[in-house]
């Protein structure tokens, strides 16, 4: 959920019937979607299962960063929110920190090409997604809330935030 500036709007800001709709979404990965919400009421994450209602491409620190030209987080949120026009998770407890853009799930259409920098975790994966309302560290949060149920990032973008920052870390960025 952002506003015409790209700043992340608070969950407060948004409807109720909006926050209730995209939590929805999101629990009905799950056979029995009360325990996504029991898990968000009892630790503020739900493990949920990839590769059906939408995948995730595992971004490290490093990438983005070096895509951004920024460490600042407010700055790489901003850019994140432009580029990716997409929810995105940030977990700073595996592999020194990582970006998780969501996408809609690969399927059989072809394969993802930046499997060895920035995998596409999908069927037989879960990813930690955090409650609505965690929108800030410690531990998993929302770096970009989604905008409504089914908002995903476009693989294409992820794709171009990818390269850009793999060009910068391998000195090919001129």
């Amino acid at each position: 959920m952002a506003d015409s500036t790209g700043r992340a709007l608070s969950v407060d800001s948004a409807s109720p019937e909006l926050v209730s709709a995209v939590t929805d979404w999101f629990a009905r990965t799950l056979d029995v979607p009360e325990q996504a919400r029991r898990e968000w009421r009892e630790s503020g994450v739900a493990l949920l299962p990839l590769g059906e209602r939408f995948d995730a491409i595992r971004m490290p620190d490093a990438l983005v960063q070096a895509a951004v030209n920024s460490t600042l987080p407010d700055v790489i949120a901003w850019h994140l929110v432009h580029i990716l026009s997409g929810p995105v998770v940030y977990d700073q407890r595996t592999l020194g920190g990582c970006y998780y853009a969501l996408v809609r799930p690969l399927g059989r259409r072809g394969a993802w090409r930046f499997q060895d920098i920035a995998p596409r975790l999908g069927a037989h994966t879960h990813l930690g997604v955090p409650r609505l309302t965690r929108t800030a560290p410690p531990g998993t949060y929302w770096v970009v809330l989604p905008r409504f149920e089914g908002d995903l990032c476009e693989p294409s973008a992820v794709e171009r935030l990818v390269i850009a920052g793999s060009a910068v870390l391998s000195g090919t960025d001129q």
